[in-house]
């Protein structure tokens, strides 16, 4: 079994030849990737503007201390005044500063005596306009390819105009639960061995949580045959099969054995890693399978470590665990010479993170139940070592 670290470099050197794209309105594309680099072909504000309500005046002027009204300018019209000397124009939020003006007195610090407006406090040269670009300059980069749209993106493509967006499509990802045992949601139980089917509605979930389109796939039993079958028609319909159960060494454990039939190239099989050792990442032209161990904790931790980066691979984008540094509150105990992803729970105290293990149960990697709660992952590698509480500790913040 490879290293761990060697298992995440293989991942990132995956290269994807081509992209799926399409254009959808701009609000659809929420949540989606962008397929386009976003450059400003204005600059914002393309005039000074107005940043509060007030007068426009002369900066020197002030000296004077009481100006002449000249008029008004509300938001939204194209001021043809020129601002002379002593005197000032009544202006607007949003406002166009009128020409001549080099400075916006606020309403607070002036009182108004008939056509006139007394300064009752100076403000300093350009107070409260706004600078021609400060929002972005022309030919300014403001939103590369690979980027996920979230509500700030929405605003700024709706101010450069994009009624419509070049999207990457998410990728298609076929579920396939493998094992005699299951049985799926509603389906009666028959006999004290059978179990009910989870994994593959977890591995759809994370799918959905992390911008891939899960595809939902009966329960498959430990049958050669239907197993090949049903992963040759996943290819079919999907970017990416994730399977669970099935690859480690017992005898019905046929899942690892149909990859390769299926003339599939193994890009790593077995990472030095618990939970989750008996992972296999394959690859068949442009579509991947990610084999998934069956006890649940397994699965879904090597879902978010290895299914969820080639998601974002296939939109033309990147994946890396987010590891921060925590403080123990308990003593750690490592429990193994591989790399480790042990369920915390995670608090902020004191202005940092602190985790604890406190009702987290200590058994094989089916307890999914770990995953309970305010949850984090202590990340631990080969060479690391138990802790002592106090010391500080990497940990997945999911």
């Amino acid at each position: 079994m490879m290293h761990f670290d060697e298992s995440l470099r293989l991942l990132n050197e995956i290269e994807v030849s081509s992209f799926k794209t399409k254009t959808v309105p701009l609000m659809d594309s929420f949540g989606h990737i962008i397929a386009e680099d976003i450059v400003a072909d204005h600059n914002s504000p393309a005039f000074p503007t107005s940043a509060m309500d007030g007068y426009a005046i002369k900066h020197k002027d002030q000296a004077l201390g009481r100006l002449k009204i000249a008029s008004i300018n509300p938001a939204g019209s194209e001021s043809k005044e020129h601002l002379e000397d002593g005197h000032c124009i009544k202006t607007f939020t949003g406002s166009l500063m009128p020409d001549g003006s080099d400075t916006l007195i606020p309403i607070e610090n002036v009182t108004v005596d008939g056509e006139y407006i007394v300064i009752n406090e100076s403000v300093e040269f350009g107070f409260s306009v706004r600078e021609v670009g400060e929002n972005y300059a022309k030919e300014e980069m403001l939103i590369p390819r690979g980027t996920k749209i979230d509500f700030p993106q929405i605003g700024v493509l709706a101010s450069l105009n994009y009624p419509e967006v070049e999207i990457y499509q998410k990728p298609k990802v076929t579920v396939i639960s493998t094992g005699s045992e299951l049985l799926d949601l509603g389906e009666e139980q028959t006999n004290n061995a059978q179990i009910r089917s989870s994994n593959n509605y977890t591995i759809e979930a994370i799918v959905k949580k992390y911008g891939g389109e899960p595809i939902h796939h009966k329960n498959i039993k430990d049958d050669r045959d239907s197993i090949y079958s049903a992963i040759e028609a996943a290819l079919e319909v999907s970017d990416i099969v994730a399977t669970t159960g099935g690859v480690s060494v017992g005898d019905f454990d046929f899942v690892k054995d149909v990859i390769y039939e299926l003339g599939c190239e193994v890009i790593f099989r077995g990472v030095r890693v618990k939970p989750g050792q008996h992972i296999i990442v394959a690859q068949k032209g442009d579509k991947f399978i990610v084999a998934l161990p069956g006890f649940a904790y397994s699965s879904t931790i090597m879902a978010l470590v290895y299914l969820v980066p080639l998601i974002q691979k296939l939109q033309n984008s990147q994946f890396e665990l987010p590891i921060l540094k925590a403080t123990l509150k308990e003593p750690f105990v490592k429990r193994s010479k591989k790399a480790e992803f042990t369920a915390c729970n995670l608090y902020i105290e004191d202005g940092g993170y602190k985790v604890d293990f406190v009702g987290k149960k200590v058994g094989t990697s089916a307890i999914l139940t770990n995953m309970l709660g305010n949850l984090s992952l202590v990340y631990t590698t080969e060479d690391d070592t138990s802790k002592p509480e106090g010391e500080e500790v990497d940990i997945v913040l999911l």
